[in-house]
């Protein structure tokens, strides 16, 4: 496979270290199980208290995962029994098993839901803010700063990730991440991934999980890693859940409504999710262009009125004591109606003149999607082996249509005359079919535990733009700019790896293979087709030096495929100057990545990130000097490389004042070749962000905190300097079941996106200002109350995420 000779070289060095370091702690023992319920699902933060006989004295306790495994580590020779205990569930002991030097597999628990309920219960204590586990990184949201926030704000929180000019989630320095929701992944992507993310709110998060280094098990998709966004989910008796009312006002008014609901009994779990909103929103795009001696100032205005929904309705059925069926179906909705216009002015270097141009774009634009998930899962037997299968059908349709009125001003007059009229109907319709088996084998006696699995993928898409032009005789087809565009796509893949936790030392390896063949066929120009075959390896270790510290390291290669609107080759205009296009020859990026992480309690006191990129996807302003028309397309990049350095976590200053502080600096070079021009760019960036939180009398919560990031590159686009100041205020009602949040956002209106693009004969300067200062007011209720379940990963999850506008 096409690595680097250090990268590979580095791989293997880790690898034997690893092996290693594993022979020198084999001898310890360790005793590891699992905490399942009555319809054999995994129960996250049971307790698993291990007790010495004959006089159960308390040797140890372990909060399960998201699996609902727990592992005691260094336990001596002896007799003992394993007691696991759950809020609103009965509690459940082992039978006595006697510890020798070999590592024991204790029989799964399973714990039965209580008969009756708990009036009132305080829990004392919060979870971290950080876990680090070996191939993730977990951020708890319940500790972060989120008063009226949503899931793209709390995006922004997480360690390495920001937006882009567009509201695009970059990670480590790139855009080639894939965004998971509860294990599957959205599938939208640009515009239709950031609206959606705005319409989900904070307080429907449970977690946060970072993967700059996936597992083998996952989609090999995503150059610079996964985030998966955990929403809470009630695995208490009955009906429970969460409402959520909210009501915003930055230049204009915003308002959203949600629910998340649960509803358990004997074997059968039922849940749904919907949420909606209206967003009446606004952008402000100001360039200003250098081409030979002329000198355009543009401003760009789009005014855009949303509205969204989504809906998530499932349930999980145990059909034995084994065996359990799901079945989800999730999906949306959103129009927009907008109008942009835009004005452009020019002038020599002088300040002589030259005329100017305006143009209104009123433009109508919808989008649709359902996806049906079937979901099994078979427990062979108690000691963890397991066998699951997954289905998914997934439907995505789009359209958009516009209008273009342009009109041109002489210098020096206010008496415009019309020039070119254009109108467009564009609509895309994309249909994913995957299906994935996996396998899970824990080996008898021993520490190790392997999984192995296969998927298959099928998508179709198909793509229409018809323009027409305004002739004196009426509209008329344009024939240049009409185009249709068909991709299709199958994806075989295949994986295996292993996994062990020798007493503090927790390893991870495996190797994914990944089998692409695709064609794209415009209406105009000639059939693209690619087949290629790929490798992934991957290997992670996390080391707990003791209960405080914590030390971890992961290496892994990666691809991103394009996004399939990306590889679309239709034109689109914003303005008479300005215009994007798809690139239907767009090959795949691929990348090397190591994270080296040390973890004291829940503060990153440190974390290195290096990426290397090969063909990165970004866009590409190519200039047309004698038509003034800058046309943006993404292109691959030759090379990208990115180093991160930084640290952060929560600190108590005193018992009222809490702190979340992020620090981090990088180190950015762009190698590649434009019009057969060598491109170079490098740069050092910082960014910070700080949030307090002060427990008031009275149950009320003062939130304080903001953010600056320096001047850095960003793909081809010289960032400046931005930073916002953010003010909250929360109140505990109804005995801690209900919370009102008030939030000001951006105070100072300092939070935007300013940039220069310079290469070849391309010299723009960008600023682009949103409705970044606003004020929110959030009401949030629970119905009940419960902790959050893992989810099931869903087959289609890398190809959904590639689907957008």
């Amino acid at each position: 496979m096409p690595t680097s000779p250090r990268f590979r070289c580095f791989f293997v060095l880790l690898l034997l270290a690893l092996a290693t370091f594993s022979q020198r702690v084999a001898a310890q023992t360790t005793a590891t199980g699992l905490v399942l319920d009555q319809a054999g699902q995994p129960l996250t933060f049971a307790t698993a208290v291990l007790l010495a006989l004959p006089d159960s004295a308390i040797v140890g306790s372990q909060t399960t995962t998201e699996q609902g495994t727990y592992t005691f580590s260094d336990v001596k020779p002896g007799r003992y029994c394993v007691k696991a205990m759950l809020l609103s569930y009965t509690s459940a002991r082992s039978a006595a098993f006697v510890v020798t030097q070999a590592a024991m597999t204790i029989p799964a628990l399973r714990l039965a839901a209580a008969a009756t309920a708990l009036k009132e219960v305080t829990i004392v204590g919060n979870p971290p803010l950080l876990e680090q586990h070996a191939d993730r990184t977990v951020v708890n949201v319940s500790r972060l700063n989120t008063a009226g926030e949503t899931a793209l704000d709390i995006l922004k929180k997480a360690p390495g990730v920001t937006l882009d000019k567009d509201d695009n989630v970059v990670y480590r320095g790139s855009a080639g991440v894939n965004v998971l929701i509860d294990g599957k992944l959205t599938y939208l992507s640009g515009d239709a991934l950031s609206s959606y993310l705005k319409s989900l709110p904070a307080s429907a998060i449970s977690q946060l999980e970072l993967m700059p280094n996936p597992p083998a098990s996952m989609d090999a998709a995503g150059t610079a890693g996964v985030l998966n966004i955990k929403l809470r989910r009630s695995q208490l008796p009955g009906l429970s859940g969460t409402y959520t009312l909210g009501l915003g006002q930055g230049r204009y008014e915003k308002s959203w409504v949600g629910t998340n609901l649960a509803y358990n009994v004997g074997k059968v779990r039922l849940f749904a999710r919907l949420d909606a909103g209206r967003y009446n929103s606004f952008n402000r795009l100001t360039m200003r262009r250098t081409i030979r001696d002329s000198i355009f100032n543009q401003e760009n205005l789009w005014r855009p009125l949303t509205y969204a929904g989504t809906y998530a309705i499932g349930a999980d059925v145990a059909l034995t004591s084994q065996q359990s069926l799901g079945i989800q179906l999730r999906g949306g909705l959103n129009y927009t109606d907008a109008v942009s216009t835009s004005n452009s002015v020019t002038t020599d270097w002088a300040g002589t003149p030259g005329g100017r141009r305006q143009m209104t774009n009123p433009q109508a634009s919808n989008g649709t999607n359902q996806a049906l998930n079937l979901y099994y899962r078979f427990a062979l037997d108690s000691t963890g082996r397991e066998l699951s299968a997954a289905a998914d059908y997934v439907h995505y349709t789009s359209g958009k249509d516009q209008s273009f009125y342009n009109v041109v001003f002489a210098p020096s007059t206010e008496q415009g005359r019309p020039a070119e009229q254009l109108r467009s109907d564009a609509s895309s319709e994309t249909t994913i079919r995957a299906a994935k088996i996996d396998y899970v084998h824990p080996f008898a006696g021993t520490k190790w535990r392997a999984e192995t699995g296969v998927k298959t993928s099928w998508v179709t898409s198909r793509s229409a733009i018809q323009f027409d032009k305004l002739m004196d005789s009426g509209w008329e087809l344009d024939g240049l700019r009409t185009n249709q565009f068909a991709y299709n796509e199958h994806i075989s893949a295949g994986y295996v790896s292993v996994n062990t936790t020798l007493n503090r030392l927790e390893l991870k390896a495996g190797l994914r293979g990944e089998l692409t063949q695709t064609t794209g066929t415009p209406a105009i120009g000639p059939r693209i087709a690619r087949n290629y075959f790929q490798l992934f390896p991957s290997a992670f270790a996390s080391y707990k030096v003791n209960e405080n510290n914590q030390v971890s390291a992961s290496v892994s290669r990666r691809i991103t495929r394009p996004a399939y609107q990306n590889l679309n080759p239709f034109l689109n205009y914003s303005d008479f100057y300005t215009a994007q296009q798809g690139n239907p020859f767009l090959a795949p990026s691929l990348s090397q990545s190591l994270v080296l992480n040390y973890l004291h309690k829940d503060f990153q006191v440190l974390s290195l990130s290096y990426l290397h990129e090969t063909n990165s996807v970004n866009n590409v302003v190519t200039q047309n000097d004698d038509t003034k028309v800058s046309t943006s397309t993404p292109q691959n990049l030759a090379e990208t490389s990115t180093l991160i350095l930084s640290s952060g976590g929560h600190t108590d200053l005193t018992k009222f004042w809490g702190m979340d502080n992020q620090l981090s600096g990088s180190y950015t070079q762009v190698h590649t070749i434009l019009q057969d021009q060598s491109v170079n760019l490098a740069s050092y960036s910082w960014a910070a962000s700080s949030d307090h939180t002060f427990t008031l009398p009275r149950s009320y919560k003062l939130l304080v905190g903001g953010s600056y990031e320096s001047p850095g590159v960003q793909g081809l686009y010289h960032t400046k300097a931005s930073g916002a100041v953010n003010l909250g205020l929360k109140k505990q009602l109804w005995a801690e079941k209900a919370t009102l949040s008030l939030r000001v956002a951006d105070v100072f209106n300092t939070n935007r996106f300013r940039s220069t693009l310079r290469y070849n004969n391309v010299n723009q300067t960008w600023n682009n200002q949103w409705e970044s200062r606003r004020v929110t007011l959030t009401f949030t209720c629970k119905i009940g109350s419960g902790k959050t379940q893992a989810r099931r990963t869903a087959a289609s999850s890398d190809e959904e995420g590639r689907v957008g506008n």
